[in-house]
């Protein structure tokens, strides 16, 4: 019984720390979509501008993919 319990609290913990997935998504929209209104308000900035696009990207990424690696940890080092 308190394995069970110790076992829903693993897959709990890793549920909610999978919530970090879902604002890398929204990150990752947030700076695509400003990267095109300012590309779409001054298109000859917006070659210059390529490289922040995939920082910033690859930095919203990166908390997705911890947040993930956390779960992972969470439902099997644990």
């Amino acid at each position: 019984m308190e394995g069970d319990i110790a076992e829903m609290g693993k897959f709990i913990g890793a549920g909610l720390a999978t919530i970090g997935l879902g604002g890398a998504g929204i990150g990752v929209g947030h700076v695509a979509g400003n990267f095109l209104a300012g590309a779409l308000r001054n298109p000859s900035a917006a070659p210059g501008q390529m490289a922040n696009l995939f920082v910033g990207i690859a930095f919203a990424e990166a908390l997705g993919i911890f947040s993930f690696l956390i779960a992972l940890l969470l439902m099997f080092a644990v």
